[in-house]
């Protein structure tokens, strides 16, 4: 079986999963972004067709909620908090910076395919602002200089 069979074959699988549940395309795009990573566009209409829809909703859906994926993420995800607390304590500057250092912006992934960086509204750590979640780890009080070691060890890891 083919990559691309087994994406679709997934797919199929979530969609007959929740398709007789009361609204179930935002569960079916949450469901298939867990298990492949991202919303592949090619995969679109398997969905609209298994849930009754037209593409266009479903891709309206996909383009309206800035929280999934059309393309694979990077293998580290930077979310970014851009809440008022860490606005006030100098996100502007560091979402520059890292921006600038990592050669992206947000919803977008390096050429290399190490990081994907993604806006966040709130990580509750603003007693730490600014905040960022690489992964699963939160870092409070970061800096330029801090982003640029914890990106440099990432990437060592790698």
């Amino acid at each position: 079986m083919t990559e691309r069979d087994n994406m679709h074959s997934i797919v199929q699988e979530i969609t007959e999963r929740f398709k007789a549940k009361p609204g179930p395309l935002l569960p079916v795009l949450h469901a298939v972004q867990d298990a492949l990573g991202f919303v592949p566009a090619e995969c679109v209409p398997d969905i609209a067709s298994a849930l009754n829809l037209s593409r266009a909703e479903v891709h309206g859906v996909i383009s309206f909620y800035h929280y999934f994926r059309e393309t694979p993420p990077g293998k580290h995800t930077i979310h970014l908090c851009r809440a008022e607390s860490c606005q006030a304590m100098g996100a502007k500057q560091l979402e520059v910076h890292v921006k600038s250092r990592l050669g992206i912006d947000y919803h977008e992934t390096t050429a290399d395919g190490s990081f994907s960086l993604e806006p966040v509204y709130c990580l509750g750590n603003c007693a730490c602002s600014p905040a960022m979640q690489i992964d699963h780890d939160i870092y409070g009080r970061i800096t330029a200089e801090t982003f640029d070691e914890i990106v440099n060890e990432l990437g060592e890891s790698a």
